[in-house]
């Protein structure tokens, strides 16, 4: 088993920035790729980026291309997202997820985290 704790969010004005972390523990050597997820008040759980952890390749949504980054630190088995020139439309509770292969689905992930809230007022 592979446990996450997300942390990191919070309140912010447009325009600013924010880093999310995301801690794994237990069976991590299972992890091939890291993925953050988010899901905003009545809409559907969209994927945001994913890092693939042997290789450090990313993906990236379109939406978020070019202000957002996903990072690893091996040593320390967590994976970032920093997220830059926020805008009020990313505002949700962001989650990452782990598995044993890259997806941009969310039901194809193993291990999810519980989630943590990012609000970016206007």
């Amino acid at each position: 088993q592979v446990q996450l704790v997300e942390s990191g969010g919070g309140l912010v004005q447009a325009g600013g920035s924010l880093r999310l972390s995301c801690a794994a523990s237990g069976r991590t050597g299972s992890m091939y790729a890291m993925g953050w997820f988010r899901q905003a008040p009545g809409k559907e759980r969209e994927f945001v980026a994913a890092i693939i952890w042997s290789t450090d390749s990313t993906y990236y949504a379109d939406s978020v291309k070019g202000r957002f980054t996903i990072s690893r630190d091996n040593a320390k088995n967590t994976a970032f997202l920093q997220m830059n020139n926020l805008k009020p439309e990313d505002t949700a509770i962001y989650y990452c997820a782990a598995n044993r292969l890259y997806s941009r689905n969310w039901y194809d992930y193993d291990y999810r985290g519980q989630g943590t809230q990012v609000t970016v007022s206007s």
